[in-house]
């Protein structure tokens, strides 16, 4: 990966910030996830806006329909550079 870059700006996001990324990211309307995942138009809008908590298998079926690893949504920001030893 030698194309790969740093970004040269970091930005802090929530849950719901990063799903509502990915989503854009993917060109889905809140319905057309729904329609993916099975979860409610309400819910994912819940979720989008930090009032309903995406939960470890909610994580997993919006993860598979925005093409992305679980980890991205539950943890927007995460870096392996930061991770110290227990």
């Amino acid at each position: 990966m030698k194309d790969y870059r740093k970004a040269k700006k970091t930005v802090e996001v929530s849950v719901g910030e990063s799903v509502r990324i990915m989503r854009d990211l993917q060109e889905l309307s809140q319905s057309q996830l729904a329609g993916l995942t099975g979860i409610p138009q309400s819910t994912i809008s819940g979720i989008e806006n930090d009032r309903i908590k995406i939960g470890i298998e909610r994580a997993k079926t919006l993860a598979l329909a925005l093409k992305c690893h679980p980890a991205v949504l539950v943890f927007p920001g995460w870096e392996i550079e930061n991770l110290k030893a227990a």
